[in-house]
C-alpha cells in the first residue's frame, strides 16, 4: 500500500465485488497450500483434520474479506462497499466507538477462549 502513491486507503479492494472473487481466490490458495500448512495447523491446534475440502476454504476467504469490509465500512467515509455505488450508505461515525470496542473485545474474547482450547489440546498430548 505504500508503494501506491495516489491509490486510496480504502480502494476497490473494499467493496462487495471484489471481496467475493478475491476472497475465494485467497481461499483457493490456501487449499493449495494445505499440504505445506497443515503441520503449522495442527501444531498451533488450529485443526485435527489432516484436510478441508475446497468449498470450505472458499467459504472461508470471500466470509472473511467480506466481513472486513463490512467491519470497516461504518468507520471509514473513503469506503464503497457496494460498487459501483459512489457512496457508503454504512457509513455512520457514530457508531465508529462501538465497532472499535466490539473488534476489541471479541478480539479479546477469541485470544482467551483460543489459549483454553490450545491448553486442553496440549495436555492430551
Amino acid at each position: 500500500m505504500l508503494s501506491l502513491r495516489g491509490y486510496p486507503l480504502h480502494g476497490y479492494l473494499h467493496t462487495l465485488v471484489s471481496a467475493i472473487p478475491l476472497g475465494s481466490l485467497v481461499g483457493v490458495v490456501m487449499w493449495l497450500l494445505r499440504n505445506y500448512l497443515s503441520n503449522l495447523f495442527k501444531a498451533l491446534a488450529l485443526t485435527t483434520k489432516t484436510s478441508y475440502s475446497l468449498g470450505s476454504y472458499v467459504v472461508a476467504g470471500f466470509s472473511g474479506w467480506t466481513l472486513h469490509v463490512l467491519l470497516d465500512s461504518p468507520l471509514y467515509s473513503d469506503i464503497r462497499p457496494l460498487y459501483p455505488l459512489n457512496m457508503n450508505p454504512l457509513y455512520y461515525p457514530s457508531l465508529s466507538e462501538t465497532v472499535v470496542s466490539l473488534c476489541f473485545y471479541l478480539t479479546f474474547a477469541g485470544v482467551i477462549i483460543y489459549l483454553v482450547h490450545l491448553c486442553k489440546t496440549r495436555s492430551r498430548l
